[in-house]
């Protein structure tokens, strides 16, 4: 009887610690199921541009800003199935994200004739309908900058958008309810072909909400209430860069001043080192990723090239060529003409080149402040080549190295009354420098004139190693 009573005790107990394993073990599943939150702030990753690093790191900079603001929602990220593991881990482990696999959407206005392929895969933007364990979805583009929290937004309806055109609105930012019926459905709008003007998400889903234009505006209300239906976006939750260009400052009046965007050139997003000072902007983007997600991904790279440009200046100078004791060539035929004039070529595209390789070895996403001045301190070593070389006076092979540093500091200047006195005073910078520019590249065409006129580069090797037909300069 007691070896009964001790066996059903056991067994007992084994049930409650399976039931208590289910329990605690199904809690991880529901949290990566449903989510921690009920609402989620979303954005999208997909590979095959040529910018997807720089995109990836753009993306960490903003769910780790998101994180910093303390928002309550869970940040996710529509990961194609090509985006490689150890993205989607470091997102996860690092960042906190929920990351959902997904395939690449077929993008069937590839044919169209205004296709940019650099939207080629933005349709994935679509699966945000998909997230059906989320009440409210705020859909991203990476290149926002939040300046502050934004979780009224998911207050709003089932769309909300900001109308950043007068006519059309922005899908930069939206704000969504995820639903199964309408995903589908505009998954078979694809496949019927709806009309879409770009062939890119902005025009597809403006395209499915045609008339979010005659929608009242959205105010949060005190009480937290979650409305129903469609609304406009104040402007303040997608302000326009060029918005702020014109006056140096924000002056929104419709809504909070709460999200930056960065549309138009691809090239001139501000993860990128060289958008500032050019888009003043850029430096607050930066300072966002200072304080969350820093640059030590970039400084093994940075202090690669500073050693390296470091070592040729002082090579350079040591191993200066002292042409002084080399034979020159009195005699003046059609080959040594040739000559000189391919070295001539060659000096002028070695100045060329000190100015643009720099460039494209920096990594592109480092800070601004270090970014140019790896620049400036690659494009000063490369010049001494140029400069030791051909015996080249200093000061005009390096006018265009002043000449950059002085319109960065012109457009770095920080006290300019407003956008348009600053593009004057850039223009104004620009139209003196001009002529200085022309002296100085007059000034080495005449010095590399007069030292291939007196120094042989290429002395004859069929000439004996006597002096017959040469004359020593010393």
């Amino acid at each position: 009887m007691i070896r009964r009573l001790n066996l059903l005790f056991l067994w007992g107990f084994w049930i409650l610690i399976i039931a208590l394993t289910t329990v605690v073990g199904g809690v991880p599943a529901t949290a990566e199921g449903k989510g921690v939150h009920r609402n989620a702030y979303a954005t999208m990753m997909y590979m095959g541009t040529p910018r997807d690093y720089e995109f990836y790191i753009a993306t960490r900079v903003m769910l780790r800003s998101l994180s910093r603001l303390g928002v309550d929602a869970d940040l996710v990220v529509i990961a194609s199935l090509d985006v490689p593991l150890h993205w989607v881990q470091t997102l996860e482990q690092e960042d906190g994200a929920k990351v959902v696999r997904v395939e690449n959407l077929n993008n069937p206005y590839k044919g169209q004739s205004n296709f940019n392929w650099r939207f080629k895969l933005t349709l994935n933007k679509l699966y945000a309908w998909s997230l059906t364990n989320y009440e409210r979805v705020v859909m991203l583009d990476s290149d926002n900058l939040f300046l502050q929290k934004t979780d009224e937004l998911f207050q709003c309806g089932h769309f909300c958008a900001v109308f950043i055109n007068p006519c059309i609105f922005h899908t930069g930012l939206f704000v969504l309810q995820p639903s199964t019926m309408v995903f589908k459905d505009m998954l078979y709008q694809l496949k019927v072909g709806m009309d879409n003007p770009d062939g890119a998400d902005q025009g597809f889903i403006s395209g499915y909400f045609p008339d979010l234009l005659d929608q009242p505006m959205f105010h949060p209300s005190l009480n937290g209430t979650r409305l129903q239906g469609n609304y406009r976006l104040p402007l303040g939750y997608q302000m326009d860069a060029s918005y702020y260009y014109l006056r140096l400052r924000w002056s929104v009046p419709c809504g909070p001043n709460s999200v930056i965007t960065f549309p138009g050139a691809p090239w001139l997003k501000p993860w990128y080192w060289w958008s500032w000072p050019v888009l003043p902007l850029g430096i607050q983007w930066h300072e966002q990723r200072r304080q969350t997600l820093g640059y030590d991904a970039e400084m093994p790279l940075v202090l690669i090239q500073t050693v390296l440009y470091l070592g040729i200046i002082i090579m350079t100078r040591l191993a200066r060529p002292n042409l002084s004791k080399l034979c020159y060539r009195r005699e003046d035929t059609k080959s040594i003409f040739l000559i000189r004039t391919g070295l001539k070529l060659i000096a002028i595209w070695s100045i060329l080149a000190a100015y643009i390789i720099p460039f494209f070895l920096i990594p592109r996403t480092v800070h601004p402040i270090i970014g140019w001045g790896l620049y400036l301190l690659g494009s000063f070593a490369l010049s001494c080549i140029a400069l030791n070389a051909f015996l080249l006076p200093m000061l005009p092979v390096l006018m265009p190295w002043l000449g950059i540093l002085g319109a960065l500091l012109v457009m770095a200047y920080p006290w300019y009354s407003d956008g348009v006195v600053r593009a004057l005073a850039v223009f104004a910078y620009a139209f003196c420098a001009s002529p200085v520019a022309w002296t100085a590249l007059v000034k080495i065409m005449s010095c590399l004139h007069v030292s291939l006129e007196r120094e042989g580069f290429l002395p004859r090797l069929s000439d004996s190693a006597a002096p017959a037909g040469f004359n020593k300069l010393y």
